[in-house]
């Protein structure tokens, strides 16, 4: 990262550009797969839909200022996910005709088919009280199933992982509005003092990192249940809490911000019990992924302003829960995240 590239080339390079028939062949060539291809929306990547009479993928093409290791780091997770708990409805990495794992594109990117899960997008579904506490408990079983795994490309560096949050102060001269600013500034202020310097007395290991409702799939004929997880692109060697807190951060309801965090932090620690160091970090951790939605999303947002509308969709969430968490009293908050 640089003073001009803040956030690196992986989140500020253009997703690749490859024509829906050059895909559906190379979906034929290496697959020997044919079908119907809709081209899907994405931070970085490429993605198509594809319809097939053997049913429904999804074809991925990495971004070219990705490392092969990365994309691979995340095929190898979604086979340690398949192997630990074979019902966690995630993707599952589908092999080429020559027994791959990926493909190897002319331009250095890697090609990838998964399969596609079913289910509605949870942004889509009404919040609830039940819908909170399956997000945690969800996200709790995920992150054990990822448990023991290990991959030399673990440790690169993203701006989306809150352990990197201090590297965000640079983009916050594009959230516009100064309050929002300050509190920001604040936030980091803290993490810098007080929160960076205690996530060495916490469990690590890979997470998923970006539990967001557009990468959370909801039950159609229930719409309280979480039925599926989607998009590892953001997978890192991060502190555990880390995935709670992600995964919180986007259900706060700001009527009642601190109960709301309680549903879904209780729904956790029935299925992966925190350690004493974890809970003192549970309401920090999830105001730092606040505050890097709206310091990245706001700067992404002004360079791309084609796509802004995409870029910011998780934008309002995040500035109405950092502002409901600004009028909490600070010690209340702590201890009401102490879990018996």
């Amino acid at each position: 990262m640089t003073q001009d590239d803040p956030l690196g080339p992986m989140l500020t390079s253009a997703p690749p550009v490859l024509s829906m028939q050059d895909a559906l062949a190379l979906l034929q060539t290496h697959y020997g797969l044919s079908g119907d291809a809709l081209a899907l929306t994405s931070e970085r990547d490429l993605n198509f839909r594809i319809s097939t009479g053997a049913g429904r993928f999804v074809l991925k093409i990495a971004n070219d200022s990705e490392p092969p290791a990365v994309t691979r780091f995340q095929n190898a997770a979604l086979l340690h996910i398949a192997a630990r708990d074979p019902a966690l409805p995630v993707p599952r990495v589908v092999p080429t005709l020559a027994g791959t794992t990926d493909v190897v594109l002319p331009s250095g990117s890697l090609m990838r088919l998964l399969t596609y899960v079913e289910g509605v997008p949870m942004y889509r579904a009404a919040p609830s009280q039940a819908l909170r506490r399956s997000m945690g408990a969800m996200a709790a079983r995920l992150t054990r199933a990822l448990e023991g795994f290990a991959h030399p490309a673990a440790d690169h560096v993203l701006q989306w992982d809150l352990k990197q949050a201090a590297a965000l102060r640079p983009l916050l001269p594009a959230i516009a509005d100064d309050a929002l600013r300050g509190l920001c500034s604040d936030w980091l202020d803290r993490f810098t003092r007080e929160i960076k310097p205690a996530l060495a007395f916490v469990p690590w290991q890979v997470v998923h990192a970006d539990l967001n409702p557009h990468n959370v799939l909801v039950d159609p004929e229930d719409a309280t249940r979480v039925s599926g997880v989607l998009d590892f692109g953001d997978m890192v060697h991060t502190p555990r809490l880390c995935d709670l807190a992600v995964a919180a951060s986007y259900q706060i309801d700001v009527a009642n911000p601190l109960e709301s965090l309680a549903d879904v932090v209780a729904a956790w620690h029935r299925e992966l019990p925190f350690q004493p160091e974890e809970q003192e970090l549970i309401f920090d951790l999830t105001a730092i992924r606040m505050v890097t939605t709206l310091a990245i999303t706001s700067f992404r947002a002004a360079r791309y302003p084609e796509n802004a509308t995409y870029i910011l969709r998780n934008f309002e969430t995040a500035r109405a829960g950092l502002l409901g968490f600004a009028s909490l009293p600070r010690d209340a908050a702590l201890a009401r995240m102490r879990m018996e």
